[in-house]
């Protein structure tokens, strides 16, 4: 083999050797089994994407969140939206049922007035009725909420209610102006009173009660339902009073003190709550005084007509100053006993002799004043 061979193979063999040293620069190297690293345990490394899922998880709870929170939001507004449309609404009514009740007390003032004149009562009456029209139209114009909308109409008729039976008492007045008897013009005026009577009826059945249970049914809580009454005394609607009213109205067309027999009595003084009837005549009564302490008087119309306004004094005797209270019955029929109750009174003298007066004021045209008074001497005792 000549010398140019022996270098040509050499060159052969050599080659695959250079590959193989190149190749095993490029692979990387990794730790031996048997040796530990230097740079200490390997470190885990997040996968790829997993924090962007914890921030979106994160956001989304926080709107879930949000959401909430605004639901809450919105119904504690729409809560105190609704409890203020219906908290607007009653007070709207309220002026109206104040107003109306204010009309009943002056009709009650007009039939028990003294001295009052039929054409001058008929003509009070209308202008009563013609109030009462105003209120009806005031309350066509509220705008009431959603379910309360039947209750409203209720309201309003109950309203023309009241209007209809003034007008209808004031027609009644005059229809009876010239009449005769007393008991078939009562009965005449009782029959259109009574239409105010169901007007009261009316408020409290199907206005009332009703919007209570309505605001019960919504969750409203806090609202108060006014309460309208225009018939003081039930009593005006029956024919023996209006009959009453009737011979007083047309005794009084002369004009100066009314004739006949007037007046008034007292029968008879109580102390509560033992129910003691104190007595006259230097007997000393004893009357415990506790909390309750009350006195009640028997007052009777002892004349022949009917009586209104009649005032009603109690007097207890103590120093520096008495104690005085007094009351006043609207309207009394002849021959009637009502009891007047003296309550809420201050604290009494304790353990000495006083003296409990009670006084009846003399209603127009009586004559005899004897019996409408009468003194009792007292002690009064802290009891057991």
């Amino acid at each position: 083999m000549s010398e140019r061979e022996a270098d040509i193979d050499f060159d052969f063999f050599d080659e695959p050797e250079t590959e193989e040293a190149a190749d095993s620069q490029r692979l990387p190297r990794r730790p031996s089994g048997g040796g530990g690293s230097r740079g200490g345990p390997p470190r885990l490394r997040t996968p790829a994407g997993f924090v962007p899922m914890l921030r979106l998880a994160g956001l989304i709870a926080f709107l879930i969140l949000a959401v909430i929170v605004l639901v809450f939001l919105l119904r504690g507004c729409a809560s105190t939206s609704k409890h203020s449309a219906y908290a607007d609404y009653m007070n709207k009514v309220r002026t109206l049922a104040t107003n109306s009740t204010q009309i009943g007390r002056r009709l009650n003032s007009a039939l028990t007035a003294t001295g009052i004149k039929e054409t001058a009562l008929e003509s009070r009456i209308r202008g009563l009725a013609a109030q009462e029209g105003q209120l009806a139209d005031q309350a066509r114009a509220i705008g009431p909420p959603g379910p309360l909308h039947s209750v409203h109409d209720h309201l309003i008729e109950v309203l023309q209610l009241r209007q209809a039976g003034l007008s209808r008492l004031a027609d009644a007045f005059g229809q009876t102006a010239t009449a005769h008897d007393a008991t078939q013009s009562g009965a005449v005026l009782a029959t259109q009173a009574r239409l105010l009577v169901a007007s009261d009826v009316n408020w409290d059945f199907y206005f009332r009660d009703a919007a209570k249970g309505i605001l019960q049914s919504q969750h409203v809580t806090g609202v108060d339902v006014p309460d309208s009454h225009i018939i003081a005394l039930p009593d005006l609607a029956s024919t023996p009073t209006m009959a009453d009213v009737w011979t007083r109205i047309h005794g009084a067309a002369t004009g100066g003190n009314p004739g006949g027999n007037h007046g008034s009595a007292l029968t008879s003084v109580t102390a509560l709550p033992d129910g003691k009837k104190l007595q006259t005549g230097g007997v000393v009564n004893t009357v415990t005084a506790s909390t309750d302490l009350a006195f009640q008087a028997a007052v009777q119309d002892s004349g022949d007509f009917q009586e209104s306004f009649v005032k009603v004094t109690l007097t207890i005797a103590k120093t520096p100053k008495p104690i005085t209270e007094t009351r006043t019955i609207d309207l009394i029929n002849a021959g009637e006993t009502k009891n007047v109750t003296f309550a809420n009174l201050p604290s009494p003298p304790f353990g000495v002799p006083t003296t409990v007066k009670v006084d009846i004021q003399a209603v127009p045209g009586e004559r005899t004043t004897t019996n409408n008074s009468a003194e009792y001497k007292v002690i009064f005792s802290l009891g057991g």
